[in-house]
């Protein structure tokens, strides 16, 4: 890692002086510069800025940026790397230093694609870090991705601490949940022609229209991230889940400034074609507001509730979700049993035990290890701890019933009286 060189008195004053110009140059809200730049003076002079460490000193002025504007797309990033490949462009539109910086970031980060799982009920889950796009690179990660979700009962999409990214690759997802060439956003930018952003007609992985869309938003959502959930909520394509965003909504752009920054600066900002207005400053509301760290179980429950609400559903389909649908509610509102209760479950049971231990109760399995009961219902229907959800038991003091998920009946076993 390379060795941060402290920041020197003409540097902070350079970097004030560039950042404040660019504003009265570039700044979409003309009418806030004033402010922002008294509070950029009043930082030097009374030596807030006062600061040797690069990333301490952006982040101070970040502070000031923000408090002036109201705009949370207008900060101060210490990036040397990112700096250096900005200023090798000199300023052209096809810099090809930049291009290779996020190539290299969106390959290493499979073009902020995080994680795909299939969770129980076949409910496939798709984790979105960031909104990274690379012409011809990350349409290819897409389209698998699509395709992996297109084959699920129900779709999870996880934005949650995903700062946002490139619209380009927002356009991308969101046109597999909506018809082709439909308007999605307008920006707009001083003392241009608005643009307006459709609709794909072309998806290699077909749409995924009517599929059930449950999508994970917290504080941390912002930008281009709160633009595909603002999308899935006013075109009402699915239910978000969560907290509400951060409320970043503006276009924004970067631009170096000596030595290593990266200012972020809005340039326009976005009306919705359904609200006629955006997110900025309000963020993006749940549709269902949980703490964060619980919106995937919660997701998780809210899909298979409205999967067996369904009339006509394959009979195999419907055994799949009423066979996840304990365990996944029994993390959302954990059932509350008695120790002294599940105490006396503990017993033999034809060629089974079930032991009492560490105040929970455990299946005694062959191999001598034992696998801890996870109480799914309040009538004695449990789990079993690294079945990963293959396995139930129900204990009714007088008889153990062992469920396996590929079986059809339950075996039935009564307890010794021994």
């Amino acid at each position: 890692m390379a060795t941060v060189q402290p920041l020197r008195g003409e540097d902070r004053s350079a970097a004030i002086a560039e950042i404040t110009r660019k504003l009265e140059e570039r700044y979409v809200f003309p009418d806030r510069v004033a402010a922002i730049r008294a509070r950029l003076k009043d930082g030097m002079t009374s030596g807030r800025y006062d600061i040797e460490n690069p990333p301490a000193f952006a982040g101070r002025v970040t502070e000031d940026l923000r408090a002036a504007s109201g705009d949370r797309h207008l900060y101060l990033n210490y990036a040397p790397g990112q700096f250096a490949a900005a200023r090798a462009g000199d300023g052209k539109s096809d810099n090809r230093a930049l291009e290779a910086f996020w190539e290299r970031r969106a390959r290493r980060d499979n073009q902020g694609l995080g994680e795909t799982r299939i969770l129980p009920g076949n409910i496939r889950y798709l984790r979105i870090t960031a909104f990274e796009w690379v012409q011809d690179q990350t349409g290819v990660a897409y389209d698998a991705a699509m395709r992996f979700l297109r084959d699920g009962d129900a779709i999870v999409i996880d934005l949650r601490g995903n700062g946002g990214g490139s619209h380009a690759a927002v356009r991308y997802l969101l046109s597999h949940f909506m018809g082709a060439d439909e308007l999605d956003i307008t920006f707009l930018q001083a003392g241009k022609d608005p643009v307006q952003s459709r609709t794909l007609d072309y998806l290699p992985a077909g749409r995924l229209k009517g599929k059930p869309l449950y999508v994970l938003i917290s504080d941390q959502v912002g930008s281009a991230a709160e633009a595909f959930a603002y999308d899935v909520q006013q075109f009402r394509l699915g239910t978000l889940v969560g907290a509400t965003t951060a409320g970043a909504a503006n276009n924004n752009e970067f631009s170096p400034v000596a030595p290593g920054f990266m200012l972020s600066l809005s340039y326009g900002r976005p009306v919705h074609p359904v609200s006629k207005t955006n997110w900025e400053g309000v963020g993006v509301k749940p549709d269902v507001a949980t703490d964060p760290d619980r919106a995937l179980d919660l997701a998780q429950s809210l899909a298979l509730a409205a999967l067996l609400d369904r009339s006509g559903s394959d009979a195999g389909d419907r055994a799949e979700w009423e066979w996840a649908r304990p365990a996944v509610d029994a993390r959302v509102n954990p059932p509350r049993l008695q120790p002294a209760a599940m105490r006396q479950l503990a017993g033999r049971y034809g060629s089974q035990r079930i032991l009492w231990s560490g105040g929970a109760l455990h299946l005694a399995r062959k191999n001598g290890k034992m696998a801890r009961l996870i109480p799914l219902t309040k009538d004695g229907l449990f789990g079993v701890e690294g079945y990963d959800d293959h396995l139930h038991i129900r204990l009714t003091g007088e008889v153990m019933e062992l469920q396996w998920s590929d079986e059809a009946a339950a075996t039935r076993l009564p307890r010794s009286k021994d």
